[in-house]
């Protein structure tokens, strides 16, 4: 998928909104990928991102992060934490499957399906640029910013 344009989607989002990724054409877009709301790996990629929002947005790209958890609790996370940004409910998993990152991962010792943390970029022209999968959150956000940068 690498270098090619991602297909059009268009999901719920926080704020009253409905993302529509062609709508977006003419800006980079960094799209994250996270497990679940206000858990503690993901609060503090999503501090992160908000950390250095000014900065993506001096670079034209927006943020947006994506996981199954449903509006209400998309609202309440983005609140808490005061996101500059809209957070997308995936609840039927379509695009969690058109970037392939729903898996199988240990979970306190038991198999669950669950998001893997992954972020991707797509340039202004809607193709995608860049992808990192299993992230870690330590490192992860200054990493994005760099290669952003270099778009």
């Amino acid at each position: 998928m690498l270098n090619h344009a991602v297909p059009d989607f268009q999901l719920p989002a926080t704020s009253g909104m409905t993302f529509q990724l062609s709508n977006h054409l003419g800006k980079n877009l960094v799209i994250y990928f996270y497990p679940k709301d206000s858990t503690p790996g993901c609060t503090t990629q999503g501090i992160q991102f908000r950390d250095t929002y000014t900065d993506f947005k001096a670079l034209n790209t927006e943020i947006f992060g994506i996981s199954r958890d449903n509006l209400k609790s998309h609202e309440n996370f983005k609140a808490k934490f005061t996101f500059p940004f809209e957070l997308l409910a995936d609840t039927e998993e379509l695009a969690s499957k058109l970037f392939a990152v729903v898996k199988m991962k240990n979970m306190y010792g038991k198999q669950v399906r669950g998001i893997e943390r992954s972020t991707f970029i797509i340039d202004k022209n809607g193709i995608l640029v860049k992808e990192w999968r299993g992230v870690k959150v330590d490192g992860h956000v200054a990493e994005v910013l760099n290669f952003t940068q270099t778009l």
